[in-house]
Parts: C-alpha cells; structure tokens; sequence
C-alpha cells in the first residue's frame, strides 16, 4: 500500500460523521413534507387540534416504520455476514 492509499482514520470519521448527519436532515425533510403533505389543509394561524393530532400521528408512524426497517436491515447485514450466501 503506497503512502497516497493510506486513509487518515480522523479525516475517515469526519466523513462518516457528516454523512450521517446529512442522512438525518434528508430524512427530517422528507418526514416534513409528507406530514405537511398529509395533515395541511389551508394553513392558518393556528394549528388545529385536529392537524396538530394528525402531525403527531404521522411522526410516530413516521419513526416506527423507520426503526423497524433499520432493525430489519441491521439483522439482515449481520446473518448475511454470519452466513455468506453461496451459489451452486
């Protein structure tokens, strides 16, 4: 491995941690406009308690369905690396 092959570790973290941190705000801002999408009818200036119920609702829903899809994939990761798949 030659000297310009060679990957910093910090600079490596660094990046890691900004891609996850720009995962998040794409995932804020498309939890946004779906809940938006879904919930507004003509905006005012209240929120109604109907609309701020069904913003509430889209969030949680929002949040479950992205942790069980993470879960999911994190167990698939693991007992595909516990298990190569072989072809015959």
């Amino acid at each position: 491995m030659t000297e310009q092959e060679k990957v910093d570790p910090q600079l490596e973290t660094f990046i890691l941690s900004e891609t996850q941190k720009q995962r998040f705000q794409v995932l804020v801002h498309g939890l946004t406009d779906t809940c938006w999408d879904t919930c507004m009818g003509h905006p005012t200036n209240r929120l109604g308690s109907k609309t701020e119920v069904c913003i509430m609702n889209c969030v949680e829903r929002f949040i479950d369905a992205t942790t069980f899809i993470t879960k999911r994939l994190m167990n698939t990761t693991k007992y595909r690396s516990e298990a190569p798949l072989e072809f015959q």
